[in-house]
């Protein structure tokens, strides 16, 4: 053991009594307690086919421990499915990010834990770990669940965004009820994390390329053997890391972030990346805002997308030589200095990388997707703090598109609307009071978002909406607006049949309507009746503006 490691409890201090004897009541001895104590966060529940394996990988994490010297103390928190949460549900899951965050801060402070294990997978909870490892900055690892198995039919491999959009399919009569319920029963075909570069996987890589996580934890399946080896390894390493006193900061800089965000950029990540990397730069004291993201993400180029934006999912994206392959790519845009948790520097790792590499599937800056990254922020009288689209998820002639509004007030009226398919080509979806106050929660459109592709609509209809998306949404989907309409923002005053012109190319959305007749509607609009309370009305009195993240309770120091 390092010389100069000291625990944060010593079993041998008259005054750490009462700890010492509840701990010996757990089954741990005296001496066990002489050793790093790491405690592990788990994630694991019966209902979130991402987590639910952590059950079983949580004891090969304990193994390594055990193993390298230490001492492993489970504890678990919440780990909700935004899948699962579609509808009235999603309202408690953006929410919860912070909540996680919290939970894991206190409950590691409180015992004292020398050392973190985070296991996460999934959208909000890989997000909410990253900000409380930030937080507590201790020596941690993270380690996520690996993908779920894609599902072989006769007529191609299915996915979890194919279900989304076999939805829409249904809704217009285009698959039969008896291929709809096949898709139902066998597309999520097993655990894991879904087979697709939605905000889940997006996260877990990012948390790969900051360097917390080992690479390839996130696009491996779920169930290879590798990956309780891996397990074993994290076990090990936390020890390691612990004894060397190696905390979060020494690991996650701002150099890191910028790593991270780039390598989304240039694999065609999720839109809520910049929800998630703004707010756990905001809990490390780093200035990073949309306008910042854009401004990083842009000077990368795109070269790979998966699933829903092409055809490949993410065990293909391994498969053709996973997240060190696609580092490999665009390592001149990289701080190879930046370190990694497991050992050794990025440039050491790609160094030593020599996977084959599929580059049909992985391209080269030479030849890449995009020249400008994978997103789009477009400012404008409808959004003039911003508003978010994954242009490499939008058809090419879909990239320029001027059409009559058709306004909701929530994602329910949006949903029955399209359910009597009376979505007519050429519209712009406007979908407000969907934003972190006033949905509350900022309710993801990922059902109406697939339902428009199912229908066949994506090509010639937009959404544009204050609330947000799946990372398994394709599609002309504008999200984040910003200021959102609950604080005022213009998209509260745009009425049916207002054109409205979206411009990606140029990163522009503007409202055919003078300044003056947007600035008389809104001071006649009322917020519609929506009462809420507990922790929704906590939520919506906290939370700030979707360009800082969406931070409630980590926001400024009060």
């Amino acid at each position: 053991m390092a010389e100069n490691w000291k625990g944060v409890h010593d079993p041998d201090n008259i005054q750490e009594g009462y700890f010492t004897g509840l701990m010996n009541s757990c089954g741990y001895r005296i001496k066990d307690l002489r050793k790093p104590i790491i405690g592990i966060a788990n994630s694991y529940t019966d209902v979130n086919p991402g987590h639910r394996s952590f059950g079983e990988l949580a004891k090969f994490v304990k193994e390594g421990i055990w193993a390298a010297g230490g001492v492993p103390g489970e504890f678990n928190v919440p780990a909700p499915c935004d899948g699962m949460a579609q509808g009235a549900g999603m309202h408690y899951i953006l929410p919860q990010r912070d909540l996680i965050a919290a939970s894991i801060e206190s409950m590691a402070n409180a015992h004292g834990f020398d050392g973190l294990v985070f296991l996460c997978s999934c959208d909000k909870i890989v997000p909410g770990m990253l900000m409380a490892a930030a937080a507590l900055n201790k020596p941690c690892l993270f380690l996520t669940a690996g993908s779920m198995v894609p599902y072989e039919a006769e007529e191609g491999t299915y996915v979890t965004p194919d279900l989304k959009e076999s939805i829409g399919a249904r809704n217009i009569d285009k698959i039969s009820e008896e291929t709809y319920t096949r898709y139902r029963e066998n597309i999520c075909f097993s655990c894991g994390t879904c087979s697709m570069y939605g905000t889940a996987n997006t996260m877990g890589v990012f948390a790969e390329v900051i360097g917390l996580c080992p690479i390839d934890s996130t696009t491996m399946l779920f169930c290879s053997a590798a990956k309780n080896r891996q397990a074993r390894d994290v076990g090990e390493r936390i020890v390691q890391l612990v004894k060397e006193n190696v905390r979060f900061s020494d690991i996650v800089t701002e150099s890191s972030l910028i790593n991270g965000l780039r390598h989304v950029a240039a694999t065609g990540g999720s839109t809520n990346a910049q929800l998630h990397i703004c707010a756990l730069a905001r809990v490390m004291g780093i200035k990073l805002d949309m306008g910042d993201f854009d401004q990083i993400q842009q000077h990368v180029p795109c070269i790979a997308k998966f699933k829903p934006s092409s055809q490949y999912n993410i065990y293909d994206y391994y498969k053709a030589g996973g997240v060190g392959a696609t580092l490999k790519a665009i390592q001149q845009y990289l701080d190879l200095d930046a370190r990694l948790a497991m050992g050794g520097t990025l440039g050491e790792f790609l160094s030593a990388f020599k996977r084959k590499v599929n580059a049909e599937i992985i391209h080269s800056v030479e030849d890449p997707l995009y020249p400008d990254g994978s997103f789009a922020v477009l400012y404008g009288n409808l959004a003039p703090n911003g508003c978010i689209v994954k242009k490499s998820g939008v058809v090419p002639e879909m990239f320029h598109h001027r059409g009559p509004a058709v306004c909701f007030d929530s994602e329910d009226d949006l949903r029955k609307f399209m359910a009597d398919r009376a979505v007519k080509p050429g519209s712009v979806l406007v979908i407000r009071y969907e934003g972190p106050k006033g949905g509350p929660g900022m309710r993801e459109m990922s059902i109406p978002a697939a339902m428009l592709v199912g229908m066949g609509l994506h090509t010639s209809c937009a959404m544009v909406t204050d609330g947000r998306y799946s990372g398994a949404t394709r599609g002309p989907c504008i999200g984040h607006v910003s200021p959102e309409a609950w604080d005022g923002g213009p998209i509260a005053a745009v009425q049916d049949g207002d054109m409205i012109e979206i411009d990606i190319d140029n990163h522009t959305i503007h409202l055919e309507v003078s300044e003056e007749e947007i600035v008389s509607r809104l001071a006649k609009i009322r917020r519609p009746d929506r009462p809420v309370k507990g922790a929704l009305a906590a939520y919506r009195s906290a939370v700030e503006g979707v360009d800082k993240g969406c931070v409630w309770l980590y926001g400024d120091e009060q």
